[in-house]
């Protein structure tokens, strides 16, 4: 089988997701990392849609990270999708049921005003309450078996530890049961081997170009 190649950007959630899959099926894959504010043309040539990830597997280009996962899920073993198809439609409706949250958080911190950290707040709220409300198994979204919802939400809880640590906004204060799946998915190895050396750094100083609300009134 060929060895995949990731192409990357060091702190986009969708690519961290593709990374954690990989390594919960211990994948043997290249990583390329890319600077997506200043792409090379190289890869402009190789990604229709000039986004990370982009899997490249024997010469032949896979992008969106959904489709880059269902891939991965479908060639590598274990399985990480429920087998009973119901389950399977449910398991990837909540999947992207999460990709909202990514965007809420890049809104709270990249808010110019104590407004806009509210109004993206309020709207982040209303999807982890719903999430929370569909997060009825221990310790994970299925109950024992970790998987790909797992996988889904793992960086949007990286990043709500990164922003509880450095600005003290806490997305999940109201939703304790979120906060216990955030804390087991947190100390998971492939969750932490998936987060870059440098990540709070990094995004610290996108935050401090983009002017960020939240951490100029914390400095």
């Amino acid at each position: 089988m060929p060895k995949p190649k990731l192409i990357s950007f060091k702190v986009c959630p969708f690519v961290q997701r593709s990374v954690i899959l990989l390594k919960e099926k211990n994948v043997d894959y290249d990583i390329e990392f890319i600077d997506v504010y200043n792409p090379p043309e190289w890869f402009l040539e190789l990604s229709p849609t000039g986004k990370v990830p982009v899997l490249v597997v024997d010469d032949t280009v896979i992008f969106e990270s959904a489709v880059i996962g269902e891939y991965i899920e479908e060639v590598y073993p274990p399985a990480l999708h429920p087998t009973d198809p119901v389950l399977k439609a449910q398991n990837r409706a909540w999947m992207e049921y999460t990709s909202p949250l990514y965007m809420g958080f890049f809104g709270v911190i990249m808010a110019q005003d104590q407004v806009e950290v509210d109004e993206a707040m309020q709207e982040m709220d209303k999807n982890l309450a719903g999430l929370a409300v569909a997060n009825t198994n221990q310790p994970w979204f299925n109950g024992d078996d970790f998987s790909m919802v797992d996988i889904a939400v793992a960086p949007f809880f990286v990043r709500a530890a990164f922003v509880k640590k450095h600005v003290g906004v806490d997305f999940l204060a109201s939703h304790p049961t979120l906060q216990a799946w955030s804390d087991k998915t947190l100390v998971r190895q492939s969750v932490i081997d998936s987060t870059v050396n440098g990540f709070d750094k990094m995004m610290l100083k996108m935050m401090a170009a983009k002017n960020s609300f939240l951490l100029e009134s914390n400095s």
